[in-house]
């Protein structure tokens, strides 16, 4: 039975991968700033198989080597520890650049030197894919796509601008150290919550409901079930023929249309109703998620039962 390494084990995708995978029998380790802090890492040990096959590490994503005793001696590695929605920052640089970008070198320079390890899964983004002057002319955006660097630059659509520049150096690093990676590219993660508070992007839809910024993102994004990109990321690790990028996305919608599904099915809540000005980021665009469906990945599930499933999460952790 493999054994894996899951980077960032408390971030929203990394959580549910290590609860996946010790569901499945394997033995798992998984990566932390501080393994200490019981308040923010203690539910992963409640999970089915924690206490026999988990172990939790110290590594940080902007230090050079800080991955090596994780990762050596494992058979697999999901990259998955990255920075999501910063909110507006003054150091983008250091809280959203610095650690996505570098972060990934490092984590990529720990698996170069591993003697056991046979193939990396990188969790990428539909940001990296998405940001560009001419995606109205394109009909299916697949995995040939990228998103121009200074289109991000020019809208100040930094994580995208990360994600982009993180997963080029990703495979050029890949290809000159003869590193099997293979890259998920999934869209906005919806889902009910693992973790006692609202993970970043969770923390985004929970805003919106509660009436908690002035404006929504004027923002049209792929949206996909949480239980979808786990099965993609194990996919895309076990299946042999599973190889370059796989885009991970079910519906595209405009944060409006998210808005008024829920006003519908649940009334009661302040919502938001202000919709930002801010544009570069609402481009109509559809992507085309055959490449891992016919890997095998089941039909993905719709936005009402993403939603739905988040939804009551929120109301049974009290935060609705």
């Amino acid at each position: 039975m493999p054994e894996y390494c899951v980077t960032g084990g408390t971030g929203f995708i990394a959580a549910y991968l290590v609860k996946s995978l010790l569901e499945k029998g394997h033995v798992v380790r998984t990566t932390v700033r501080d393994p200490d802090d019981i308040d923010k890492i203690g539910y992963l040990w409640e999970f089915d198989g924690a206490r026999e096959r988990l172990k939790i590490m110290k590594a940080d994503l902007m230090i050079e080597g800080s991955f090596d005793q994780a990762i050596e001696g494992v058979d697999g590695v999901f990259h998955t520890a990255s920075p999501v929605l910063v909110p507006y920052d003054n150091n983008i640089q250091a809280t959203l650049i610095d650690p996505c970008i570098k972060g990934t070198t490092n984590v990529l320079g720990s698996c170069k030197k591993s003697s056991s390890v046979k193939r990396v899964v990188l969790t990428s983004s539909c940001s990296s894919i998405r940001y560009r002057d001419d995606v109205q002319q394109i009909s299916l955006l697949n995995e040939s796509h990228w998103s121009d660097t200074d289109y991000c630059k020019r809208h100040h659509l930094w994580y995208a601008y990360a994600k982009t520049v993180a997963e080029k150096d990703a495979w050029r690093t890949a290809k000159e150290n003869g590193i099997d990676l293979v890259v998920v590219n999934p869209s906005f993660v919806v889902g009910p919550l693992l973790s006692p508070q609202p993970t970043s992007t969770l923390h985004v839809i929970l805003s919106i409901i509660k009436g908690q910024m002035e404006e929504y993102p004027n923002t049209r994004v792929g949206f996909v079930h949480i239980n979808d990109v786990v099965a993609a990321h194990i996919l895309a690790m076990v299946e042999t023929k599973a190889s370059g990028r796989l885009i991970c996305s079910a519906t595209v919608a405009h944060w409006s249309d998210i808005i008024q599904m829920l006003k519908v099915k649940y009334p009661s809540y302040p919502y938001i109703e202000k919709c930002s000005s801010r544009a570069g980021d609402d481009n109509p665009h559809n992507m085309d998620c055959n490449k891992i469906i016919q890997l095998g990945l089941p039909p993905l599930k719709t936005l009402e039962q993403m939603f739905d499933d988040c939804i009551r999460s929120f109301q049974e952790k009290k935060f609705l």
